[in-house]
């Protein structure tokens, strides 16, 4: 197929790549000229403008936006749609809100366009395993895109599927971070557990990779949690300090609007929160309050 990659950055630069060795013609865009030059190396016809993306593809077009979520999707769009005809599709594989994607596909559909929403799952490593990909559109538009979703994916019949309309690819994909959240943090609290007892002098490499076969707790983020720590056992340099993208907020804010109870995503939502607190005047007060109640002892700064 023809296909316009709209973001050739790390993500969308190994995507396009993959297509490209699918088969399918890439023709890309991006606003920095490096990113051009990258993704032309690597088999995509990058042009210096959309103007030039849209030009070059033929009708009925598909245009992949990987930008971020929020304003940059809604400013692409405004300077997309002006160049697009009835019938085309636009797919978003960002991570964008589902409630932005609902609005945003109810405004295409009204000039006859299809906005498909991807979530996609596989980060740096998506180019040789292949993307996850949780599709929400309609489904004849997602149905004409199958060869773009089948060369993507792991295997033509298996990691990626139509979820459902307009914002059940986002809204997945939004959970699917959610879950993420937990998972990484019981990792997490689980290994800091067997490093803190220095009695046993334990090598956490070595257990990672035990529990890499056969255990119920093997997966993904175990074997990328091995690899980190055979690299640096200590995680020397590395700052305690986690960012979150968003997802996990929504998550959480989904789970309280639709009364599900959901303490493990929460609770690691706030620990990377947490994570960036470098003077925590509720640890102050904590340890003020135990000084007043029972006359322990505060420690200084």
């Amino acid at each position: 197929m023809d296909l316009g990659m709209v973001g050739l950055g790390r993500m969308g630069a190994n995507m396009a790549e993959r297509l490209v060795r699918g088969g399918h013609r890439l023709v890309g865009f991006d606003p920095t000229p490096a990113a051009r030059e990258q993704a032309a190396a690597r088999g995509v016809e990058a042009t210096a403008s959309l103007r030039e993306l849209v030009a070059a593809l033929p009708a009925p077009r598909t245009v992949w936006l990987m930008v971020p979520a929020g304003a940059v999707v809604d400013a692409t769009l405004a300077e997309l749609l002006p160049l697009l005809a009835a019938g085309d599709v636009i797919v978003d594989g960002g991570n964008s809100n589902y409630k932005d994607t609902m609005r945003r596909a109810a405004q295409l559909a009204e000039r006859g366009l299809h906005y498909v929403d991807s979530g996609t799952s596989g980060g740096v490593w998506g180019l040789k395993e292949g993307y996850s990909l949780m599709i929400g559109g309609d489904e004849a538009a997602v149905e004409r895109l199958r060869p773009i979703f089948e060369s993507l994916a792991p295997a033509a019949d298996r990691g990626w599927g139509r979820v459902g309309p307009s914002g059940a690819g986002h809204f997945t994909k939004m959970v699917h971070n959610g879950i993420e959240y937990g998972l990484m943090q019981a990792y997490a609290e689980g290994f800091a557990i067997m490093g803190r007892k220095d009695e046993f002098g334990l090598d956490l490499h070595q257990i990672a990779e035990i529990w890499r076969h056969g255990s119920v707790v093997r997966s993904w983020l175990l074997d990328l949690s091995s690899d980190a720590l055979a690299k640096n056992p200590a995680l020397d340099g590395i700052a305690p300090y986690v960012e979150d993208s968003g997802e996990g907020r929504w998550t959480v804010a989904e789970a309280i609007d639709l009364n599900v109870s959901a303490p493990v995503i929460t609770a690691s939502l706030l620990e990377r929160l947490r994570s960036r607190e470098k003077d925590s005047f509720a640890d102050k007060l904590l340890a003020a309050m135990r000084n007043e109640f029972g006359g322990h002892a505060i420690r200084k700064e």
